[in-house]
C-alpha cells in the first residue's frame, strides 16, 4: 500500500504505454507523495531499437495522447509533451520545475528495459528519487518461474503457476490531483504521428482510442459477447471477441481492470476469456527471458530453415490477392481497420510461412507496421507459434488448409463477402499456389531440419 506523506516539491510522472488515469500505479504514487504532479510524455522512437512504433500504432498513439491530455486538462493539469532523448528531456523538466522525483510504470521490451535502467541510474546518481511500478501485467516476468527457477516454455504450466501466486490486486480509482504549474510543451502535431496521406479513415470508423473507448468496449463485450465467447471467438463474421488488444497495448485499460470485471463471474466463458490474458502474460514472460526472439527463432534448428525468396508472393499476401478468400479477407480487414480477427491471423500467418514458405519475420514486420495492437511480445509469440519455431509452438506438421478453415469458421462466407466483394466474380484472382503441393513442400522442408 502506498503511504507517502504529501510533499511540496513536484513529482514528474513519465507516461509511456500507460495512457490512462484509473489504476495507474505511478500516477497514484505521485499523487500520494506530492500535491504537485507533472505528467509528461516523451516521444523518442529511436530509443526503441529495431522496433520503433509502426504506422498504425503511431496513428493510435496520436489519438490516445489527445484523449489523455483532455482528461488531465479537466483536472487542470495538461500533459507536457517533449521530444527525446528521454534522459535529456527529463533533466530539462527537472531544472524547469524543481521536481525532486520521477515516477514511471515499467516497460519490458529489451531495448526499453535497458534504456530505463540507464535513465534510472543516472537520475539516482543526481540525487533524484526514482520509483517504478508494474502497470501493464498481472504478474512481473521475474515473478513466475518453474521449480528449477527457469522461465517456462509451455503455456499451461506457466498459467497454472500464475494461479498459484497471489491474485492480482484490485484496480484503483483515479487519484485526486491538484492543479499544478504549467511548463512549456510541444504540440502533439509536431511529433508527426498521423499520416500525411489520409489512409486512416477505416481505422477512425472502427475505433475509439482512449480510456473512455476502452471502458465502453469492455462494457459492451461483457453485455453482448462474453456469454458466447468460447464458441464466438472463432467466428470472424460476428463480434465474438473483446477487441481490447490495442487498448491493453497502449495502457488505456489495465489487465487488472479486465480481470476484475470478469472474475466476478467464474463460469466457463469468463475463464476462457481470462485465459487469453494469460497468453498475453506468457508472451511478455518469453520476451523478457529471451530478448532476441523478435528476430531469431527460439528453437535453434529453425535458424537453418530453407525459406524461399518470393517478392511477388509476399506482395500478393500483403495486398490480399492470394486467391484464397479467407486469407485475403483477413489481410484486407487489416489494411482497412488496423486489426484482424485472431482466428484469421493464424490462417493468414500459416499461409505465408507454410504455403508460401516465406520467413515468419516478413510477416511479423508487416503486422508490426499495420496493426493498431502491434505489441512486440504478442507479435513475436504469435508468429513463432505458427511457424513452429517458438515456445509452446504449434506442431511443425500443423498446416492450416485455408479452404477447410473458411468452411468451418465462416460457413456462410459472411466475413469473406464483407472484405472481398469480388469473391465468386471473374475478376477475383486464382490461387497463387496449390495448397496440396505447398503443404507437401513445407512438410519436406520441416522434416529436413528436424533431422539436423
Amino acid at each position: 500500500m502506498i503511504s507517502f506523506v504529501p510533499m511540496s516539491a513536484p513529482v514528474l510522472v513519465w507516461f509511456r504505454l500507460d495512457l490512462r488515469l484509473t489504476d495507474n500505479p505511478a500516477l497514484m504514487a505521485a499523487a500520494a507523495r506530492s500535491h504537485r504532479v507533472l505528467p509528461v510524455f516523451i516521444w523518442a522512437p529511436e530509443e526503441e531499437g529495431d522496433w520503433p512504433p509502426g504506422a498504425a500504432t503511431r496513428w493510435w498513439l496520436h489519438q490516445s495522447l489527445r484523449s489523455l491530455d483532455a482528461g488531465l486538462r479537466r483536472l487542470g493539469i495538461p500533459l507536457i509533451l517533449r521530444r527525446g532523448p528521454s534522459l535529456d528531456a527529463l533533466r530539462s523538466l527537472i531544472r524547469e520545475s524543481g521536481a525532486d522525483a520521477v515516477f514511471w510504470n515499467r516497460r519490458y521490451e529489451p531495448a526499453l528495459s535497458k534504456r530505463d535502467a540507464l535513465v534510472r541510474q543516472a537520475l539516482l546518481s543526481e540525487g533524484l528519487q526514482v520509483e517504478t511500478f508494474n502497470s501493464a501485467l498481472l504478474f512481473e516476468p521475474t515473478e513466475v518461474s518453474n521449480k528449477s527457477g527457469k522461465p517456462f516454455l509451455v503455456f499451461t504450466p506457466f498459467w497454472r503457476r500464475c494461479f498459484s501466486l497471489a491474485r492480482p490486486f484490485m484496480p484503483a480509482a483515479a487519484p485526486l490531483l491538484e492543479k499544478s504549474m504549467t511548463l512549456p510543451s510541444q504540440s502533439l502535431e509536431e511529433f508527426g504521428l498521423e499520416p500525411r496521406v489520409d489512409w486512416a479513415k477505416g481505422m477512425r470508423r472502427a475505433w475509439q482510442p482512449g480510456e473512455a473507448g476502452a471502458q465502453e468496449l469492455l462494457r459492451r463485450f461483457l453485455d453482448e459477447g462474453l456469454a458466447d465467447y468460447p464458441e464466438g471467438r472463432d467466428r470472424p463474421a460476428i463480434r465474438g471477441t473483446s477487441r481490447l488488444s490495442p487498448h491493453l497495448h497502449f495502457g488505456e485499460i489495465s489487465p487488472r481492470q479486465v480481470w476484475a470485471a470478469c472474475a466476478g463471474s467464474p463460469n466457463a466463458a469468463s475463464q476462457a476469456f481470462l485465459r487469453q490474458l494469460g497468453w498475453r502474460e506468457f508472451a511478455h514472460h518469453l520476451l523478457y527471458h529471451f530478448p532476441n526472439t523478435p528476430s531469431a527463432p527460439l528453437r535453434e534448428q529453425f535458424r537453418h530453415f530453407p525459406w524461399r525468396h518470393d517478392p511477388s508472393g509476399l506482395q500478393a499476401w500483403q495486398r490480399g490477392l492470394t486467391g484464397y478468400p479467407i486469407v485475403d479477407a483477413g489481410m484486407r480487414e487489416l489494411w482497412t481497420t488496423g486489426w484482424m480477427h485472431n482466428r484469421v491471423r493464424m490462417i493468414a500467418a500459416s499461409f505465408l510461412v507454410k504455403d508460401l514458405l516465406l520467413p515468419w519475420t516478413e510477416g511479423a514486420r508487416w503486422f508490426w507496421d499495420t496493426l493498431v495492437d502491434a505489441d512486440l511480445a504478442n507479435n513475436t509469440l504469435g508468429w513463432q507459434w505458427v511457424a513452429g519455431c517458438g515456445a509452446d509452438a504449434a506442431p511443425y506438421f500443423r498446416i492450416f488448409n485455408p479452404e477447410i478453415q473458411a468452411a468451418k469458421f465462416d460457413p456462410q462466407s459472411d466475413y469473406i463477402r464483407r472484405w472481398v466483394p469480388q469473391y465468386g466474380m471473374p475478376d477475383y484472382p486464382p490461387p497463387i499456389v496449390n495448397h496440396a503441393v505447398a503443404q507437401a513442400r513445407a512438410l519436406k522442408a520441416l522434416a529436413r531440419i528436424r533431422r539436423q
